[in-house]
C-alpha cells in the first residue's frame, strides 16, 4: 500500500496580506499598551517630575559635545562634565545678576501701571460712558479699582501668603534639585541610557535601537532648535519694542515674548496681545499702532517662515493642530513638564509609526 501523497499548499497572496495585517496590529498593539503604561507612571510621579525633564534634556543635548571633547582628548569624561556644569551655572548666574535687578524693577513697575493701563483702555473702550454690568452702571476706573482691591484682599489673608510662600520655597528646591540631577547625568549619562535600553525586552530591542536611530537627531534638533527659537526671539523683540519702538517694559515683554516660543500659538499670541496693550496705552497717533503692527508682523513671519523651518528640521513638519492638541493635553495632565514633553512625545509616537510601518518619517 502507497502511503498517501502530501499535498503540497500553494502560496496565497492573501495570507501573506492577513499575516502581516496581524503582525503591524501586534506591534501596533504593543506600542500603545507601552505608551499608556509610561503615561500611568509619569503620571503618579508629576509632582516630582519637572526637574528631572529639565535635567534630562539639558544632558541629553550636551552628550554629544562630552563625548566628542573625551574621544580627541582622551581625557575622562567626567572632567569636561563638572566643566560644563560649572559653565552652565555660572551663565545662570551671571544672567541673574546682569538682568535679575532690571527684571524685577520693570516687573513691579510693570504692576503698578497696570491699574492705570486698565482704566485708560476700558474709558476709551466704552468711549468715557459709564459702564452697565447686570443693571448697574459702573465707572471704568471704579471697575478697576475694585478689581485690584479684590486681588490685594486675596494676597493679604494668611492661608494664600502660606500658599505663595510654600510655591516660592517648593521652586528653590526644585531649582537646586535640577542643579544635583543635572551633573549626574552629565557625569553618568550613557550608563543611564545604557540601563534603559536593558528595560526593553531583547525580542524588541532591535526594533527600539532602528526608531532611535531616526529619533535621535529629530530630538536633538527640536530642543536644540526650540533654545535657538526662544533666543532669537527675545532679542529681536527687545530691539523692535526698545530700541525701535520705544515703548515701556520692553525689556519684560521682550523676555516673555521668548519664553512663549516654547508655547508656539497659544503663549506668542498671548504676549502679542499684551504688548499690544502696552503699545495701545502709550500710542502718541495712529503712526505709532502702525508701526507696531509692522513690527508684530515681521517678527512673527521672521520666526515662522525663517527661523522655525531653518532650526527645527523635520521637527518642524508636526501640523500646528496636533501640536496645539498636545500642549494643551500635556499642561492639563502633567503641567509644566507636560508642557515641554508634548511636541517629543508626538514625535516619539510618530517615529515609531513609521518604523513599523516601513514608511520615510518626512
Amino acid at each position: 500500500m502507497n502511503a498517501p501523497e502530501t499535498k503540497r499548499r500553494e502560496f496565497d497572496p492573501a495570507d501573506d496580506r492577513r499575516g502581516s495585517a496581524l503582525r503591524d496590529t501586534g506591534a501596533v498593539g504593543g506600542v500603545v499598551l507601552t505608551i499608556a503604561a509610561i503615561a500611568v507612571f509619569l503620571y503618579l510621579i508629576e509632582p516630582i517630575l519637572l526637574p528631572f525633564v529639565v535635567a534630562g534634556i539639558i544632558a541629553y543635548v550636551c552628550t554629544p559635545l562630552l563625548d566628542r571633547l573625551a574621544q580627541r582628548t582622551r581625557l575622562p569624561r567626567s572632567l569636561f562634565a563638572v566643566l560644563l556644569f560649572l559653565l552652565l551655572l555660572g551663565l545662570a548666574g551671571l544672567i541673574a545678576a546682569v538682568a535679575g535687578q532690571r527684571l524685577i524693577a520693570e516687573t513691579g513697575n510693570t504692576l503698578r501701571d497696570l491699574q492705570g493701563t486698565l482704566g485708560h483702555l476700558l474709558r476709551r473702550a466704552s468711549g468715557g460712558q459709564p459702564i452697565q454690568i447686570f443693571g448697574q452702571s459702573l465707572d471704568a476706573d471704579e471697575i478697576v479699582r475694585t478689581m485690584f482691591d479684590r486681588l490685594r484682599d486675596w494676597f493679604s489673608q494668611p492661608d494664600n501668603l502660606a500658599l505663595l510662600t510654600g510655591y516660592g520655597f517648593v521652586t528653590v528646591l526644585g531649582a537646586f534639585l535640577t542643579a544635583v540631577l543635572l551633573i549626574w547625568l552629565l557625569i553618568t549619562g550613557p550608563s543611564v541610557a545604557r540601563g534603559l535600553f536593558w528595560l526593553v525586552p531583547p525580542s524588541r530591542r532591535e526594533l527600539v535601537s532602528h526608531v532611535w536611530v531616526r529619533l535621535d537627531p529629530v530630538l536633538k534638533h527640536y530642543f536644540l532648535g526650540v533654545a535657538a527659537i526662544v533666543i532669537y526671539a527675545t532679542i529681536a523683540a527687545y530691539i523692535g519694542l526698545a530700541l525701535i519702538l520705544g515703548l515701556d517694559h520692553a525689556v519684560l515683554l521682550a523676555l516673555l515674548t521668548g519664553i512663549a516660543e516654547t508655547l508656539p500659538f497659544i503663549g506668542s499670541t498671548a504676549v502679542a496681545i499684551i504688548a499690544g496693550l502696552v503699545a495701545l496705552h502709550t500710542a502718541t497717533g495712529i503712526m505709532s499702532i502702525v508701526a507696531f503692527a509692522i513690527y508684530a508682523t515681521v517678527l512673527r513671519l521672521s520666526i515662522d517662515q525663517l527661523v522655525a523651518p531653518l532650526v527645527l528640521g523635520r521637527a518642524a513638519n508636526v501640523h500646528p493642530v496636533l501640536i496645539i492638541f498636545c500642549f494643551l493635553a500635556g499642561a492639563v495632565t502633567f503641567g509644566i513638564a507636560g508642557v515641554i514633553l508634548s511636541v517629543p512625545v508626538a514625535l516619539t509616537v510618530k517615529t515609531t509609526l513609521a518604523t513599523l510601518y516601513g514608511e520615510d518619517d518626512q
